[in-house]
């Protein structure tokens, strides 16, 4: 009879096969590293070692991202049905607990300023339930029990099969009224791309914002980037310059006075979405939480 020390020595690690899954899954080494929440270094070079592991080509790159091979496909098909298996069961014993938690990640801007001041009322949702919340811009591994329930930003078109878009938030610039004071107000939309700009992680989210808006650049932009949404705002409200924001995140300083916004538009760059493990379909807890959640934004966007 086989003994558990042999069993484990036909296994490939743990570590390689989740990187092949993931990459097989969405068919592409960067997006299967974003869904494990790793560099796509890492998920590269685990898939190569697995290969080298198995003696087998399993993945082939394509014009549209990666391709499995035949031998690829078997080993696809196995690692699927393991791994759901396991979140299965998981999900299972996770649930049957008395006192659960429930572990939401969430981008960190809408963490931050909106969902930390309702951590009581989701409390009460999900009453005898303890609320774990973790601020960050990662997706969780669901197989391993990373976290229930993931808040993100992006683009619906791209949503995996258990996500669920929320709402699509109108965005603005702001700057702050002692800022405006000292330095005046551009004269038009056209010129604002001359003026100090606060960026997030890059420039992309002001330069998809100019070109909804019809407004060239005609020049790379310039100014600090603060990495999230909530450091922008913040930047902003210390009069450092001019913030993209949105009513959901800047609701308290917009009726406070300490921001104010600039121009009249109507411009909507992604949306928030919920992702779930799909072991928790159905889960009328974590239901009423979800249509809680997508009730309260569309109240804060319409302010």
């Amino acid at each position: 009879m086989p003994t558990r020390e042999d069993t484990a020595a036909r296994l490939p690690p743990l570590l390689m096969l989740r990187a092949f899954e993931a990459t097989g899954r969405t068919g592409s080494m960067r997006k299967g590293a974003d869904d494990l929440g790793v560099s796509h270094t890492v998920v590269s070079r685990h898939v190569r070692n697995l290969e080298s592991w198995m003696g087998r080509k399993l993945l082939t790159a394509g014009p549209r991202g990666v391709v499995l091979t035949d031998e690829g496909q078997i080993l696809m098909a196995s690692v699927t049905k393991a791994f759901r298996l396991i979140a299965n069961t998981a999900g299972e014993l996770r649930s049957a607990r008395a006192g659960a938690i429930l572990r939401i990640w969430c981008i960190p801007g809408l963490a931050t300023r909106w969902l930390t001041p309702r951590l009581a009322v989701i409390e009460e949702i999900l009453r005898g339930t303890d609320v774990v919340l973790r601020s960050t811009d990662s997706l969780p591994d669901f197989a391993s029990g990373e976290a229930d329930l993931a808040i993100g930003f992006g683009d619906f078109g791209t949503l995996a099969a258990t996500g669920r878009p929320l709402l699509r938030p109108r965005m603005f610039p702001l700057a702050s009224p002692q800022w405006l004071a000292t330095h005046g107000t551009p004269a038009s939309l056209a010129d604002l791309p001359n003026w100090p700009l606060i960026h997030e992680e890059s420039h992309r989210q002001w330069t998809d914002w100019f070109d909804a808006a019809g407004v060239g650049t005609g020049h790379r932009l310039h100014g600090p980037r603060l990495w999230d949404a909530s450091l922008g705002l913040d930047a902003a409200r210390a009069s450092q310059g001019i913030a993209l924001g949105s009513r959901i995140l800047a609701a308290a300083d917009l009726a406070a006075g300490r921001l104010v916004e600039l121009f009249q538009t109507d411009i909507h760059l992604g949306g928030y979405y919920i992702l779930t493990p799909a072991h928790s379909q159905g889960n009328p807890a974590l239901d009423r939480l979800i249509s809680w959640l997508g009730r309260e934004l569309e109240l804060a966007e319409r302010g």
